[in-house]
């Protein structure tokens, strides 16, 4: 019997695929079988698997400083020039950052950031933050009280309460819409019931509202046209801030640099990293706040004798050396570019499988989308659980594809930002296969309304 705990995953339904090694977009098991990464691994290795370059770096860091903490006045070279490249390219003004380990953790530090922030300044009563229904920022107790999916809520006796942890309407208008709704009367009711739950709390109780630009484990939900801007306009009317939670749209993902510039969200006041950052060679996260609020900080810390948080690893010299190589590549290379392009041919190709009996919807932006699986075409109606996207998972897998099953019945895709066009054409022909007999397995089993 295993001695590991393994995250996210059925205890009874361990050790699957072992995976041995990768290249490129590839991965291949322990018996030698090759599969394609449809999911850049979980949502992460960007540039794909054995990068020379980046492993050169690594082991050219670890030679040099393999660890150094960054506590009480120590500092190095590598983790300012990482803080100073990242402010640089993100759409932020003058953006002071804090280095982690997982997206998890670097929301956790935004949490303890806006009650710090908030405290000196005078308004320790306002630490309220406002999260959206089918949400996902990261699975430690504070950051999965933020996340609004019942796996990462159910038995955990989460304190939601007493983080001041508020829920708003998610912005999908496939299973969100009432009746006869245009997208445009769905974001404005959503957006009326964000401002009258506002009111109700007191604007001047509520920190910060938090949003992922486009989702990723809630099923990649795209918000309609316009959502954000109106979010943004009820935000600034009460001084809220906008925390946009990147660790899966950042880095060329959604078609543009980061999500936020692909879905209009201007001059977010704090914004969070991982995944990407890195094209995951090494763990690292970055938890970016605007200057004013480090500065209304700073004299609080002196008087406290330091700002009492941190992580040991935060920083790591190799991570941000790894961090630094992966940043340079996309931009010599001109990665984020190439990965629009092939991106708009992804969600070309995925939007075939739009007429399909099992398809309800097809989404996505730039190479992130997803297939929702229904068992009523007409009507929608979504199968109970997410066993028929399991199933769809494991057909794909069958076939030589690895992609996940999310929010119940849909499938997800997150390829390397480094795939071709002839590898997305090869993803989409197994994903007609798994479809095909995912429908044969549920027609035979009675599961279709």
């Amino acid at each position: 019997m295993t001695h590991l705990i393994y995250p996210t995953t059925n205890f009874k339904a361990i050790e699957q695929v072992t995976v041995e090694r990768g290249e490129g977009c590839y991965v291949w098991d322990n018996h030698g079988n090759k599969y394609l990464e449809g999911l850049a691994g979980l949502w992460c290795t960007a540039l794909g698997y054995g990068n020379q370059e980046v492993i050169a770096t690594a082991t050219e860091q670890m030679n040099k400083l393999t660890f150094n903490h960054m506590f009480g006045g120590k500092t190095h070279q590598v983790a300012i020039d990482l803080a100073d490249k990242l402010a640089d390219m993100i759409p932020m003004k003058d953006a002071v950052i804090s280095f982690g380990n997982s997206g998890s953790d670097a929301n956790d530090t935004h949490i303890k950031l806006l009650r710090y922030y908030h405290e000196a300044i005078g308004k320790p009563h306002c630490r309220k933050i406002i999260a959206r229904e089918r949400s996902y920022h990261g699975v430690t107790v504070a950051a999965a009280s933020l996340t609004g999916l019942p796996v990462t809520q159910n038995h955990f006796d989460l304190p939601v309460d007493a983080l001041g942890i508020l829920r708003t309407d998610h912005p999908h208008y496939y299973r969100g819409k009432q009746g006869e709704e245009t997208e445009v009367e769905f974001v404005d009711r959503i957006v009326g019931n964000l401002e009258a739950m506002i009111l109700r709390e007191g604007p001047d109780t509520i920190a910060a509202f938090i949003a992922e630009p486009i989702t990723g484990a809630s099923g990649v939900i795209v918000p309609p046209e316009g959502y954000y801007q109106k979010v943004q306009a009820v935000l600034n009317r009460y001084d809220i801030m906008f925390w946009a939670d990147e660790v899966i749209t950042g880095f060329g993902r959604t078609g543009s640099d980061f999500g936020c510039n692909t879905m209009g969200i201007e001059s977010p006041d704090m914004m969070t990293f991982a995944k990407q950052l890195s094209s995951a060679y090494m763990p690292i996260s970055a938890s970016a706040i605007n200057r004013e609020m480090y500065t209304a900080m700073i004299e609080q810390t002196a008087t406290a004798g330091a700002f009492g948080h941190g992580y040991t690893y935060s920083g790591h010299p190799v991570a941000c050396a790894v961090a630094l190589k992966v940043l340079e590549i996309y931009q010599r290379d001109n990665i984020f570019e190439t990965a629009a392009v092939t991106g708009e041919y992804m969600q070309k190709r995925l939007a075939e499988f739009a007429n399909h009996p099992l398809v309800g919807e097809v989404r996505g932006r730039g190479l992130l989308g997803a297939i929702e699986l229904v068992a009523n075409k007409e009507t929608g109606q979504a199968f109970v659980g997410g066993a028929v996207g399991g199933y769809a998972q494991k057909m794909a897998q069958d076939e030589g594809l690895l992609i996940r099953a999310v929010a119940g019945s849909s499938l997800g895709f997150c390829p390397p930002l480094i795939i071709s066009e002839a590898q997305i054409d090869e993803m989409i022909g197994k994903v007609a296969v798994a479809l095909d007999k995912t429908l044969d397995h549920c027609t035979q089993e009675g599961l279709l309304a």
